[in-house]
């Protein structure tokens, strides 16, 4: 899976660039890729940032994913689009959410062209179990759309997110981009505007026993 990163700037400047773009399989934008988002003005056709990300796919024949703050009726989310072949597959937003921003939609995984992507937005990186939700949903890898990273805590649960999962984890911030092994090792981080990092998905499985007590039936004889 080849995966184009851009740290900085929207998907409309982005677009508007006329220098060559490298061929990739996904090409994934921080949370800042959309901005803000009101579904209202997009339905109204007074904006179109989810449509931008629909033809740029499309332009680049290639899965493009892209973070942004959504309004729906005055309810605010941290979300992320996916789109493929000039189409919207899909938004989804955080889960784990607090302050002025509301918690929103389901896990979901998008099977595309270029494999079976999970998207976890926001500060749903520090809960493990989103990722490994998205795993057992059949992921080949979970891209995680972020901000701002304060500390190095961002760092530390990618690596975690990606042991635990069992898949590689990309993350495209403010300002850098990385990727974490099912290892729980970083092997790719940048701080370049726009990269490109190749890497193959692995689908492995292993049967685990646990020991329990209770949780058992047992036949009636007396009837």
């Amino acid at each position: 899976m080849r995966v184009c990163f851009v740290t900085e700037g929207s998907v409309g400047e982005y677009w508007d660039e006329s220098r060559h773009r490298a061929a990739c399989d996904v090409l994934a934008f921080g949370a800042g890729g959309l901005g803000e988002v009101d579904y209202r003005r997009e339905l109204a056709g007074e904006t179109a940032k989810l449509e931008d990300l629909a033809l740029l796919s499309r332009e680049l024949g290639c899965v493009a994913i892209a973070g942004g703050n959504t309004d729906s009726c005055g309810v605010r989310r941290k979300s992320a689009a996916v789109a493929e072949k000039g189409r919207i597959l899909g938004v989804v937003d955080m889960l784990h959410a607090g302050g002025e921003f509301a918690a929103g939609g389901h896990l979901k995984v998008f099977d595309t062209a270029a494999g079976k992507i999970g998207v976890c937005v926001g500060e749903d990186l520090f809960y493990p179990s989103v990722c490994e939700g998205l795993s057992l949903f059949d992921a080949d890898a979970v891209f995680s759309v972020f901000g701002a990273a304060e500390d190095f805590a961002p760092q530390l649960m990618l690596r975690a997110c990606a042991f635990c999962a069992g898949v590689p984890v990309c993350m495209c911030a403010e300002g850098f981009a990385q990727v974490a092994s099912p290892e729980g090792e970083i092997c790719y981080r940048t701080s370049k505007r726009e990269s490109v990092f190749e890497f193959s998905p692995r689908r492995e499985y292993r049967l685990t026993a646990v020991r329990t007590r209770g949780q058992r039936r047992y036949g009636r004889k007396d009837f």
